[in-house]
């Protein structure tokens, strides 16, 4: 089956880019420089669009997201009581450094 064409892409590269680019299509069997392009090209802009939704899948979820950073809610007493019991364990963890290292 052909491929409809019917837009067009024009870019300027160096001479040695395109040596560069043309020895890889030569090397990868493709029959043309532009058909290895647009598959290169195809196939980078497939990878972006599955990692870039592979985290946030909508827009929504980006908005959401956005939101929660922006404006985070105000911490609950779970969370509160999870930072003070951070803080005493690192002020313990610091004070038993402390000891260990005057022993050696």
């Amino acid at each position: 089956m052909a491929t409809l064409v019917n837009d067009r892409i024009d870019v300027r590269i160096s001479k040695e880019q395109k040596e560069l680019i043309k020895y890889a299509a030569d090397l990868c069997g493709f029959k043309s420089l532009t058909e290895f392009i647009i598959f290169c090209a195809n196939k980078e802009a497939n990878k972006v669009i599955v990692e870039n939704n592979q985290i946030l899948k909508s827009i929504e979820d980006k908005k959401i997201f956005l939101n929660a950073i922006l404006n985070p809610p105000t911490p609950n007493d779970k969370l509160k009581n999870a930072h003070l019991n951070y803080k005493k364990f690192i002020e313990a963890n610091e004070v038993t450094n402390k000891r260990s290292r005057k022993k050696t």
